[in-house]
């Protein structure tokens, strides 16, 4: 391992957990999005990531939920069809928090490894410049 490849690393990570942040983000804003029931429905985003040749962690795509969602009545909603309902997308809130949480502790863990390595890195160029 190169003496920067534990910044590489981390960045690699850091940028992965903000796509991911993002994405929950989004997902958690539009849980109650809804739609006229001949339209589909919000479809949540989830990332998929995968590991990198020589360490670190990348986005490898973004996939969506089904777009059928789940129909509800509501017939005071704008949106309603003539019986009443409404498509709202199949969401769970406490999943998305829960991953919400993961996601920010990751993000933070990558930060600290971040600023670790170049505390690590100015200290050893200290030490060459004595």
């Amino acid at each position: 391992m190169g003496a920067f490849d534990t910044l590489r690393i981390a960045g690699s990570s850091l940028g992965m957990h903000q796509v991911w942040l993002d994405t929950l983000a989004h997902n958690i804003a539009n849980v109650n999005t809804a739609r006229s029931t001949d339209q589909t429905a919000f479809q949540a985003q989830m990332v998929i990531a995968r590991s990198q040749e020589g360490g670190g962690v990348e986005v490898n795509g973004i996939a969506l939920s089904d777009p059928t969602g789940r129909v509800v009545h509501d017939p005071t909603h704008e949106l309603a069809d003539a019986d009443g309902y409404v498509r709202l997308p199949e969401v769970d809130l406490a999943s998305q928090m829960s991953q919400l949480i993961m996601a920010q502790r990751g993000y933070q863990a990558s930060v600290q490894v971040t600023k670790n390595a170049q505390e690590t890195y100015s200290s050893a160029l200290q030490i060459g410049r004595s």
